[in-house]
């Protein structure tokens, strides 16, 4: 079952038990979803439907910024309470050592083909690495891997 799928079964769920929060959140992935196609006029696959949840909660954790300077807690705590559910039909988040064993991975990969890739080569090795970290199903901070393979490669 693909992700918008899912999202459209537990948007049915929600409104049979009457979870008004959950409900409301489901709409705006489901809207989301259903927009993204559109421009694209073709299915999503899941990968891009991942994307746009990943976008989705960085425009929350924006906005709980926005809502914390602007003295509005009531909207934050919403914005706040919407991440949870956005990020349940996220791929799993990879933890810090796993990002560094994938960075070590790709470094050795390139290394292997030739010379050692210095700074100067850092855009090829965080495609790689990221290639890897989507290949494993996981997702990844790109600031978070971009600074673990700045110091993998200063080393």
């Amino acid at each position: 079952m693909s992700l918008t799928e899912k999202v459209h079964q537990d948007m049915v769920a929600a409104m049979k038990s009457k979870e008004v929060d959950r409900l409301s959140t489901l709409r705006m992935m489901k809207t989301a979803l259903k927009n993204k196609e559109i421009d694209k006029r073709a299915p999503l696959t899941d990968a891009e439907a991942a994307q746009i949840l990943v976008t989705m909660v960085k425009q929350r954790r924006d906005s709980i910024e926005q809502f914390t300077k602007g003295n509005r807690p009531e909207l934050a705590a919403k914005e706040a309470a919407e991440i949870p559910i956005i990020e349940s039909y996220m791929p799993k988040a990879a933890g810090e050592a796993e990002v560094r064993e994938m960075i070590a991975a790709a470094i050795a990969e390139m290394s292997a083909s030739g010379t050692k890739p210095s700074a100067k080569d850092m855009g090829s090795v965080m495609k790689a690495v990221q290639a890897k970290i989507q290949t494993a199903g996981l997702r990844a901070d790109g600031k978070q891997v971009s600074e673990l393979v700045k110091s993998a490669l200063a080393v």
